[in-house]
């Protein structure tokens, strides 16, 4: 029975999949993921990639945010990290590693030598079937990735992360108002209607 419910649902999202105007035109677009279309928005919106813009990706894979982001910038490096192995994109720096781990930080600190623009992240953590679980989890590491740019940043710097509205939505939004003079909240449209995600676009460090 449990098996015949696992392959009902996957069916059900592979049906969902295809009919979904956003994963249609990622296809046809040739980008790597649907979430592609998340960032375009929430850069059409706030304006914070430009040509010349030193970015770090976490969560990169499979590389749908790496590869707009390598679209803008011509003139900056771009360093994506992910614990999967991401397929290469032209001008872009790939590292597998856990960024929750000391070393992994410190090979961003001394690759971007205190020069760092923007941080963009589209973590989430690996789902349990719990809800409320996934979506704390997943907060924790959006705190994780504030916690983290305001150590790398530069003061006018950008930091984009997703975050689920869950019960420590407010927890999140006051960590991220304690470090940012800027903090704002976007849902894309290319985000589901049924999804609780949200994305955190925080701008320009408070002096500490």
């Amino acid at each position: 029975m449990k098996k015949s419910k696992r392959v009902k649902k996957s069916n059900s999202w592979k049906i969902k999949q295809h009919r979904d105007p956003f994963f249609k035109k990622s296809k046809s677009l040739g980008y790597r993921s649907r979430a592609s279309f998340k960032l375009i928005e929430l850069n059409k919106k706030y304006g914070f990639i430009k040509k010349d813009s030193n970015l770090l990706d976490l969560g990169s894979y499979p590389g749908g945010w790496s590869q707009i982001a390598s679209q803008i910038i011509s003139k900056g490096k771009i360093l994506s990290i992910d614990t999967k192995d991401m397929k290469p994109i032209k001008n872009v720096k790939f590292l597998k590693a856990d960024i929750l781990k000391n070393e992994t930080k410190n090979e961003i600190f001394e690759y971007f030598q205190s020069n760092l623009d923007i941080i963009i992240s589209d973590m989430a953590a690996d789902t349990t079937g719990n809800k409320s679980l996934d979506s704390i989890r997943t907060n924790q590491l959006c705190s994780e990735t504030i916690n983290f740019s305001k150590d790398i940043l530069k003061p006018k710097g950008v930091l984009v992360s997703k975050l689920f509205m869950g019960e420590d939505f407010i927890e999140v939004k006051d960590l991220a108002k304690s470090i940012f003079k800027t903090v704002n909240f976007f849902k894309p449209l290319s985000s589901r209607r049924e999804s609780k995600e949200t994305y955190l676009h925080c701008k320009a460090l408070k002096s500490l």
